[in-house]
């Protein structure tokens, strides 16, 4: 498919059918994954792909707390998220059903493949992620593709202790995300609502739109 589409299609899934993806489309999701940019070439993604029933459920037993306060959050309006209560919704059955996913995907770096220049600035460091996310972007894309759909989502991050030892990844490799993966139950988003460019896109200054 055009590449302009898989990117103006490939959303957030949270309802999946019960068909598993095969080895096959996986590896070739992997295959062109793996060429996203990074520092160096360093080339530190690795992928666990959990399709155990029961360390799936184990994984999404450590997500659905973090998920569930962050939704009271939301309900009780100390959280602003700007999603519409349809799109909430959603993200709940996925938490909800996030065993029932047919492949989980724990996105592994190796820490000495990063080099993050931000981390003496005194706010969030975010710059190791960059040789990261471009490799995670490419998958979801390269999945979307072969008619795959998937989900992006970092809560379980916060348990990284218990998803090393759960899935036996050594030390000097973090978790970066949980990517939900299977066939979509309500087919690809036709339509996603974004910023538009004239908003988002300056020349020069912050304060001079480029496209006025």
């Amino acid at each position: 498919m055009e590449l302009s589409e898989a990117m103006r299609s490939t959303g957030t899934c949270r309802y999946y059918t019960e068909e598993q993806v095969p080895d096959e489309v996986l590896h070739r999701a992997f295959d062109d994954a793996r060429f996203g940019p990074q520092g160096g070439n360093r080339q530190p993604v690795r992928w666990i792909v959990v399709q155990d029933e029961a360390k799936k459920k184990a994984l999404a037993d450590l997500y659905l707390p973090y998920w569930e306060g962050y939704y009271a959050a939301i309900v009780e309006g100390t959280k602003a998220v700007g999603a519409v209560p349809k799109t909430v919704q959603s993200a709940n059955h996925f938490a909800h059903h996030l065993a029932e996913v047919p492949t989980l995907l724990v996105v592994c770096a190796e820490l000495d493949g990063l080099h993050p220049t931000d981390h003496e600035l005194g706010r969030l460091s975010v710059v190791g992620g960059a040789s990261i996310y471009p490799t995670v972007q490419n998958l979801t894309l390269a999945l979307r593709q072969e008619g795959v759909a998937s989900a992006i989502t970092t809560l379980l991050c916060a348990e990284e202790p218990k998803v090393k030892e759960l899935l036996g990844i050594p030390e000097g490799f973090i978790t970066a995300a949980l990517v939900a993966v299977g066939y979509p139950a309500k087919g690809f988003p036709k339509k996603l609502t974004r910023t538009p460019v004239e908003e988002i896109a300056f020349r020069d200054d912050f304060s001079t739109p480029m496209f006025a």
